[in-house]
């Protein structure tokens, strides 16, 4: 039997967010998905939601993805984050803030799947291709 992962989007921006909601309906361990706008609203959600994984971006107002992954990493360290970004030059911030992976948006959608089921499979860690 798969087992169901819980699941965090954060990103700024609405319509992003919707397409990787959408990309993870497609993904059957996937039950749970939930959404933030901004790394100091997933920082607030951690405590109701606990997630297995945040997909969390970088660049976002009132609180950053790289440290939003610092402060939740630092209390949640059992909580998988994948960070995603346009610029690949925030991957070893991402790295250093303790996220289990770092994901290009330039990236296929479908090389997001495998990223994630790696992360939660805890087979890897830093950018797969």
């Amino acid at each position: 039997m798969t087992k169901h992962i819980r699941v965090l989007v954060v990103d700024d921006q609405p319509r992003a967010r919707k397409s990787v909601k959408t990309l993870l309906a497609t993904w059957p361990p996937a039950l749970d998905v939930r959404e933030a706008a901004n790394g100091r609203e997933a920082v607030g959600l951690m405590e109701e939601s606990l997630p297995d994984v945040v997909l969390m971006d970088v660049r976002m107002p009132e609180l950053d993805g790289i440290e939003a992954t610092r402060l939740i990493k630092a209390r949640w360290p059992q909580v998988k984050v994948i960070v995603l970004s346009m610029y690949p030059d925030y991957a070893a911030d991402a790295l250093e803030a303790k996220a289990d992976a770092f994901f290009s948006k330039g990236t296929s959608p479908d090389q997001l799947l495998v990223t994630l089921a790696a992360v939660v499979a805890n087979t890897r860690k830093g950018e797969l291709p």
